[in-house]
């Protein structure tokens, strides 16, 4: 992953090396909602049956758009990572043909 020391020195970056970790947190947050709301669903069956059923769909389509949102940001961070090693290699081809 990256050692201690990487937080004190610029040379390399730690953000794709956790990027990974946030990712993961941002699937719990988005399934823990959605579960939440899947549960408040149910208990709402009780006094309105169609709402408790929206609200257990509405659940289920927090937690898959959560968990679809989280992987677009994840995947957008690294892309900028990527695209920065790229123009480094391009950098450094083009001095060496000078």
């Amino acid at each position: 992953m990256f050692n201690i020391g990487d937080l004190f020195q610029w040379e390399r970056f730690i953000t794709p090396s956790i990027i990974k970790i946030f990712y993961w947190l941002a699937v719990i947050m988005a399934v823990l909602a959605g579960l939440q709301a899947v549960f408040g669903g149910l208990g709402m069956m009780f006094a309105n049956p169609i709402a408790g059923i929206f609200a257990m769909i509405a659940g289920i389509l927090v937690a898959l758009i959560g968990v679809i949102f989280a992987r677009i940001g994840a995947e957008f961070i690294l892309i900028v990572f990527r695209i920065n090693e790229h123009l480094g290699a391009i950098r450094s081809q083009g001095e060496q043909h000078q």
